[in-house]
């Protein structure tokens, strides 16, 4: 006797999605935030935000440093290149409880979350928004002006789960804006 196809095709549905699933990123439980910590270049982003990044003649690296208040929280600091010139973000996050994730809620930083790290790169999402308005950004953290291969690839891989790939951009090499924040 034949399947009937109703019965097919949920079955495909549901083998498809947990495909899906298992692709996304984790979450990461196991930072080690005193490595993590510091200066990082941000060399990509990936975001659903329209209008962020400014014209292509005006962007510049972008930057965070990222420093451990105490084990629930985390002082972050981010320089992006926008149209109106470089803009400093200086943000106190707190540990969830349940999630790996570090938020303020009151600056409108829903999430931020190390996806992998070999503490010489990071592919970092952050979550921001208010007022019922959400929007996810991928960053491509390192600690040089250049990227390695392998950094690049985790960062695509990723931006394609979270299917912000269209939205992907590697940053040029100008370092002005990112060198507003050194330490």
């Amino acid at each position: 006797m034949r399947p009937r196809l109703p019965s097919l095709f949920l079955v495909l549905v549901l083998a498809a999605s947990s495909q899906a699933q298992e692709m996304l990123p984790k979450e990461s439980h196991n930072i080690n935030w005193s490595k993590f910590s510091g200066f990082w270049y941000i060399l990509a982003i990936a975001t659903d935000a329209k209008g962020f990044l400014p014209s292509r003649d005006k962007r510049k690296l972008g930057a965070s440093l990222v420093e451990v208040h105490n084990t629930a929280q985390l002082k972050v600091v981010i320089a992006f290149s926008r149209s109106q010139g470089c803009q400093t973000l200086k943000v106190t996050l707190r540990k969830d409880n349940k999630k790996a994730v570090f938020r303020n809620t009151l600056r409108g930083v829903k999430a931020f979350q190390v996806l992998s790290t070999d503490y010489s790169y990071g592919v970092v999402s952050v979550r921001v928004g208010r007022a019922g308005r959400e929007y996810r950004n991928l960053l491509l953290f390192s600690r040089q002006t250049m990227s390695s291969f392998l950094s690049i690839r985790d960062f695509v891989d990723v931006a394609e789960a979270l299917e912000l790939l269209e939205t992907t951009t590697i940053l040029p090499k100008d370092a002005s804006c990112a060198n507003t924040i050194l330490p």
